[in-house]
């Protein structure tokens, strides 16, 4: 007599433990979209001194395409629930051959994207501890995620062919971190596609950043002097691309006469207190006659809400913007 052999317990419950920390990703990234649209601070517990969640969701890595970064993970993370619990929809009495073809379609999807999320938050990880220099429970809970997804798919079935996987692997993770990079590209190069501006090399002097290439002419060292004349002020953290970007468009004379409140503690000069009580949540934002204007500006612009009157001949980028 030959015994039947039994289901391992991981396949009979790895589509409902991935479903099951698919929804706790989901409800993670579903409460900072939230906070991200509304403006509100994510709760978030960290030790004194050390940049925490704040910092890591008001850098240029949190925003992708105009969105929140987080918006994308909502997506991401539901659609892993969906291809977990799909199959079960199906009755096996009912048609097993259909229900079938639905089992190998998503696990075959559940790998491809358990392996995309993996690779994307394995850079996203190497952001936050290289780039950033922040902890962020959230963002090591979502990799937490991802890894877990991913050995779960891998060892929840009996694969037939192995080599499926590795190939999977393969083709799914260079497409993941090609298309990351390139997402990222404006970021990690702050001056692309600008090709009057020399690229930054290597990495930000710390507490400072990156050293201003471009030279001002008389329109730029004028509307900076205008500027701090009447109050206005531009808050900024030493390692934000898009702060360098701004000093890039005015030139290293003109940023000189303007004046910059550095927001992380660890910058030269900081006033990270100050920050706070300007309600500063992304970099750069600048405040001008008490409005907010985040995000890098033009220099039409800020001549236009600053009411400057002088020269706009201005030589840095003349068509960035338009």
């Amino acid at each position: 007599m030959i015994r039947r052999r039994s289901t391992p317990w991981i396949h009979k419950w790895s589509r409902f433990i991935i479903a099951a920390i698919a929804t706790c990703g989901a409800l993670t990234t579903a409460y900072l979209t939230f906070e991200k649209l509304t403006g509100g601070q994510a709760a978030c517990v960290v030790e004194a001194g050390t940049k925490g969640c704040k910092d890591v969701l008001s850098s240029p890595w949190a925003t992708v395409f105009g969105q929140p970064l987080a918006l994308f993970g909502f997506l991401a993370y539901a659609g892993m629930v969906i291809f977990a619990l799909a199959p079960l929809a199906f009755k096996a009495e009912n048609n097993k051959e259909q229900r079938q073809k639905i089992e190998n379609l998503t696990w075959l999807l559940l790998l491809s994207g358990a392996i995309a999320m993996t690779v994307f938050s394995g850079y996203l990880m190497y952001v936050l501890a290289v780039n950033i220099q922040a902890v962020c429970p959230y963002c090591i809970a979502s990799a937490l995620f991802s890894l877990s997804m991913l050995v779960l798919t891998i060892i929840g079935r009996t694969w037939e062919d192995i080599g499926q996987i590795f190939f999977t692997a393969i083709v799914v993770g260079m497409i993941t971190l090609i298309g990351t990079l390139g997402i990222y590209a404006n970021i990690n190069n702050p001056n692309a596609g600008l090709p009057t501006t020399p690229t930054p090399t290597g990495q930000p002097t710390q507490g400072i950043g990156w050293e201003i290439a471009t030279t001002s002419g008389e329109s730029e060292i004028e509307l900076a002097r205008h500027l701090k004349k009447i109050g206005a002020k531009k808050y900024a953290a030493w390692w934000c691309p898009h702060c360098h970007e701004q000093k890039q468009l005015f030139g290293k004379e003109a940023t000189a006469e303007l004046n910059i409140i550095e927001c992380d503690p660890r910058g030269k000069n900081a006033a990270p207190d100050v920050c706070k009580a300007a309600n500063i949540k992304g970099y750069p934002t600048w405040i001008i006659n008490g409005k907010q204007y985040p995000n890098v500006q033009p220099l039409k612009k800020l001549a236009e809400v600053s009411g400057y009157k002088g020269p706009q001949e201005f030589k840095n980028f003349p068509d960035y913007f338009q």
